[in-house]
C-alpha cells in the first residue's frame, strides 16, 4: 500500500520530464532511475489489467498472489501479509469466495479455524493471465552478456534493499520479506 502511495506522488512530482524533483531540490532523474520509476508505474498498470480481468480489486489480488504463492492461510495471517485489519480482510475474503477465487476450509491441526486457500481454476487463471508476461520480461535478459546480468541483478538487489530500508523507517505496517515478497 504505501508503495502505491510513494509512486503515486513521485507520479505528481515529476509529472513532466522539466519538473522531475526540482521543486524539492533534487536534479532530474538519470535515466536509469527513470526507467526504474516508468517499470513501477507500468507494474501498477499491469495489475489493474490483471485485477479487472480476473473481476477483483488490487487488494483482493494482493491476496490472491499470497495465497497462490504461500498456499493456504489463515484469515489472520492472509490479514497481516496484505497489511489489513482482519475484519477488513474477512470482506476481502468473502468478495473472493462470492466470486469463486477461493475457499475456506477447516484447518487440519486446529479444529477451531479455518485456511483460505485459491481454487485451483482460479490459480491456473491468473497463472496463465500472469505466467506470458514473466516469461517475456525474463526473455529480455537474452539481449545482456551474464557480466551485463550480474550487474543489473546487483542493481536491482541494492533498489529492493533500498525500499525495504526506507519502508522500515517510515513504520510500514508489515514487512516486505515478511510477506513473501
Amino acid at each position: 500500500m504505501f508503495e502505491n502511495i510513494a509512486r503515486r506522488l513521485e507520479r505528481v512530482q515529476t509529472h513532466s520530464p522539466d519538473a522531475q524533483g526540482r521543486e524539492l531540490g533534487r536534479p532530474p532523474a538519470r535515466p536509469a532511475t527513470q526507467s526504474l520509476r516508468d517499470l513501477l508505474d507500468v507494474s501498477d498498470d499491469f495489475a489493474a489489467a490483471l485485477a479487472h480481468r480476473l473481476e477483483v480489486n488490487l487488494t483482493d489480488l494482493d491476496a490472491m498472489q499470497h495465497l497462490i504463492m504461500a498456499g493456504p492461510l489463515s484469515p489472520s495471517a492472509l490479514a497481516k501479509r496484505v497489511g489489513l485489519s482482519t475484519a477488513a480482510m474477512t470482506t476481502a475474503i468473502d468478495r473472493l469466495e462470492a466470486v469463486g477465487h477461493v475457499r475456506r476450509r477447516a484447518n487440519p491441526d486446529d479444529r477451531r479455524s479455518v485456511l483460505v486457500e485459491a481454487r485451483p481454476e482460479s490459480r491456473q487463471r491468473a497463472m496463465g493471465l500472469l505466467m506470458p508476461m514473466i516469461g517475456a520480461v525474463d526473455a529480455v535478459l537474452d539481449d545482456f552478456d551474464e557480466h551485463d546480468q550480474r550487474v543489473i541483478t546487483r542493481y536491482l538487489s541494492r533498489v529492493v534493499e533500498t525500499y525495504r530500508g526506507h519502508s522500515a523507517r517510515l513504520g510500514a505496517p508489515h514487512a516486505p520479506e515478511a510477506a513473501g515478497r
